[in-house]
C-alpha cells in the first residue's frame, strides 16, 4: 500500500481576480509563500527572447514602496530565505520565513505585484546581469544549454516551443522600459497571478492578512494564452552540433507524451516509463548501457525539457540523455534505447519491477512537498493550470495506479519516426 497524504486545501478568490491556495500545517513554526504568474518562456513574444527571465530579475529591483534591495533585507532581516525562477510554463517567487513573519512577506509580495521599479538604470544591470548568466551557464560552460535548450529547436517548429528561453543578446540589448511596463501589464495581472501559503498560521487570520495586504493590488484581467499547438513528428529529426568545450560525445532523445492537462490518464504511464528505464542501478538503461555495455558514462531519464512532470503544458516530451566514454558509440546507444523500448512492450516487467519504481517515485514526491515551501509552490502551481490544487495529496495515488499493459504500451510508442534527437560532437582536446 502506497502512503498518501491529506493536506488541507482552502482555497479562494479576491474580487481583483487573484486566487490563493491555503494549506496549513502546524508541526513546524514556519512559513513558506510562493507567488506563481501563468507566464513563462513559451509566453514571451517573438523579438523578446528571453524576456521571461529578464523580467524575474527586475521583479528583485525594488517595488512600489520599497527601494531596490528593501525585498532583500526585510527577508533576510526575518530569518528567511527567498529566490524566483523561470519555467516554460509559469514564473515563481517565493520566501520560507518564520510564521511570526507570514505578514512581511504578503507584504513585500503583493507590493511588487502593484508595480516593480522599471527604470533604465535597473533594466540596463539587470540585462547585463542575465547576459552574464547566459556567459556562464551556456557558451562558456561544457554541454551549456544540452539538452533543455538544444532539443525543443529540434522537435518543435512554432517559436512558442522552439525558440531560445534563455534569449538572445541582441534581443536583450534591445528591450526598453516600456517593453518591461507592457510586459508586466500583461503578465503579471492579479488575475494571471496564485497566492500560494503553507505552514503554521490561522487559516481566519491569514485570509484577512491576504486581503489587507492584496486587495487594493489593481484588477487586471488574465490573458489569452499564446497557442502552444503541434502536430506529432511524422519522421524522424535529427541534429548535431560540435561544442568546443565538452570533452566527450552526448546525446539526447526526446518523444512527445500526451497532454498533460488533458489526459492525466494517458500522460502518468510515460512519467513511470522515464522512471523504469533509467531511474537506479536496476533501471533498464542504466542496467544495460551503463552497467552490461559500458556504453555510456550516465544516462537519465525524465519528463518536460526541465523535469517537471506535473508543472508543464502540452506539448512536452519524455526525454532520454547520454554522456558516452571517449570513442563512444552514439549510433549503438540508440540502437539500444530502441532494444529496450522493443523488449519492454513486448516482454513486459520483471516481477516487482514496477511496484519498486513506484515506490521510489511515491517517496520523490513525498519529500519534495514535505517542506512548506514545496507544497505551496506545488500547489499553487497545480492551481494555476489545472484549477485543482489537492490534486497535490492524489498524485501518489494516481501513480501507483498505472499498470503494466500501460506501460508497455507507453514504451510501444517510443518509435524512431516520432524521435527528436541531438548529438554532442565534443570539441575540447583530449
Amino acid at each position: 500500500m502506497l502512503p498518501v497524504t491529506h493536506y488541507p486545501v482552502e482555497r479562494f478568490t479576491l474580487p481583483n481576480g487573484l486566487r490563493v491556495v491555503l494549506t496549513p500545517d502546524s508541526s513546524a513554526p514556519v512559513v513558506g509563500v510562493a507567488v506563481i504568474y501563468d507566464v513563462g518562456i513559451r509566453s514571451e513574444p517573438e523579438g523578446r527572447t528571453g524576456f521571461a527571465h529578464l523580467f524575474e530579475h527586475l521583479m528583485f529591483q525594488g517595488s512600489a514602496n520599497l527601494e531596490k534591495l528593501a525585498h532583500f533585507r526585510h527577508v533576510q532581516g526575518s530569518g528567511g530565505t527567498f529566490n524566483g525562477s523561470t519555467h516554460f510554463d509559469y514564473t515563481d517567487y517565493y520566501e520560507t520565513l518564520p510564521g511570526n513573519a507570514l505578514e512581511r512577506a504578503l507584504f513585500l509580495e503583493a507590493d511588487r505585484m502593484r508595480g516593480p521599479r522599471l527604470t533604465e538604470e535597473n533594466l540596463r544591470n539587470q540585462v547585463d546581469v542575465v547576459k552574464e548568466e547566459i556567459r556562464v551557464n551556456v557558451l562558456n560552460r561544457p554541454y551549456g544549454g544540452f539538452p533543455w535548450l538544444k532539443v525543443p529547436p529540434v522537435m518543435f517548429d512554432t517559436y512558442p516551443n522552439a525558440h531560445d528561453g534563455y534569449g538572445s543578446f541582441d534581443d536583450l540589448e534591445a528591450a526598453t522600459v516600456a517593453d518591461a511596463a507592457e510586459f508586466f501589464d500583461k503578465y503579471y495581472a492579479a488575475g494571471n497571478a496564485v497566492l500560494g501559503v503553507s505552514g503554521a498560521f490561522d487559516v481566519a487570520s491569514a485570509k484577512a492578512l491576504v486581503e489587507r495586504h492584496f486587495g487594493d493590488v489593481p484588477a487586471r484581467p488574465a490573458p489569452t494564452l499564446p497557442d502552444f499547438a503541434e502536430p506529432d513528428l511524422s519522421a524522424e529529426r535529427r541534429e548535431s552540433y560540435t561544442d568546443k568545450l565538452a570533452p566527450l560525445p552526448a546525446v539526447a532523445s526526446a518523444w512527445r507524451v500526451p497532454d498533460p492537462l488533458k489526459d492525466l490518464v494517458g500522460y502518468l504511464p510515460y512519467v513511470v516509463l522515464a522512471e523504469v528505464l533509467t531511474d537506479g542501478d536496476a533501471s533498464r538503461l542504466v542496467e544495460r548501457l551503463v552497467l552490461r555495455d559500458r556504453a555510456v558514462t550516465s544516462v537519465g531519464g525524465y519528463i518536460g525539457f526541465m523535469g517537471e512532470p506535473f508543472a508543464v503544458r502540452d506539448p512536452t516530451a519524455l526525454l532520454l540523455q547520454a554522456h558516452l566514454p571517449p570513442g563512444g558509440d552514439v549510433e549503438k546507444v540508440l540502437r539500444t534505447i530502441d532494444e529496450e523500448a522493443d523488449r519492454l512492450a513486448n516482454d513486459g516487467l520483471a516481477e516487482g519491477e514496477l511496484a519498486r519504481t513506484q515506490a521510489r517515485m511515491v517517496t520523490h514526491l513525498l519529500r519534495d512537498t514535505d517542506a512548506v515551501l514545496g507544497r505551496a509552490m506545488q500547489m499553487a502551481v497545480l492551481e494555476v493550470q489545472r484549477g485543482d490544487p489537492g490534486l497535490l495529496n492524489d498524485l501518489p495515488r494516481l501513480v501507483g495506479e498505472v499498470t503494466e499493459e500501460q506501460i508497455r504500451a507507453a514504451a510501444a510508442s517510443l518509435t524512431v519516426a516520432r524521435r527528436a534527437t541531438v548529438e554532442v560532437i565534443p570539441g575540447a582536446s583530449s
